[in-house]
């Protein structure tokens, strides 16, 4: 995987990408939770967005590696480094999650009549995905914190130019 695309960190790129995947995402979870027509309408497009934060996460998490090698030793970055490991262990179990209630939300379509654990399904599998978006928005909040930290924090007490 390249380091540098066009001269920018391919972290750098990417890093965007996440960050507004994984929020969409949990947004998404949460409405299509409580709302079942917008789990109609809009249920696979969230499993999408959540399948496509899955796979970016690592490329964001190698790329940043590969950054701070190149990088001075920082704590900061450290920090940063040691929370977006772990983002993955966030955003797989919300994709799996929505991935179920739209399993079930389907099969329960096709049914008719819906039998008695279907209901019950669904609302482990929404409850599942409020839950995991949560947790998956405040940790990729707190891993761009630390980043944002790592970059711009004592940026006032640089030389002007």
């Amino acid at each position: 995987m390249p380091e540098f695309v066009d001269g920018l960190p391919l972290h750098a790129l990417v890093l965007h990408a996440v960050v507004v995947l994984v929020p969409l995402t949990v947004l998404g979870a949460v409405v299509i939770a409580v709302w079942p027509a917008a789990r109609r309408r809009f249920g696979w497009l969230v499993v999408a967005f959540a399948a496509a934060s899955v796979v970016l996460t690592p490329i964001t998490t190698s790329s940043g590696n590969a950054l701070a090698r190149r990088l001075p030793e920082n704590p900061q970055i450290a920090t940063h480094q040691q929370l977006g490991e772990q983002l993955i262990w966030f955003v797989l179990p919300l994709f799996l999650a929505v991935t179920a209630l739209m399993v079930v939300h389907t099969l329960a379509a096709r049914g008719g009549e819906s039998p008695s654990w279907t209901k019950i399904a669904l609302v482990l599998a929404a409850v599942a995905s409020i839950g995991l978006g949560v947790a998956s928005g405040v940790h990729v909040f707190r891993v761009g914190d630390a980043g944002s930290r790592a970059v711009w924090e004592g940026i006032e007490n640089l030389p002007a130019r």
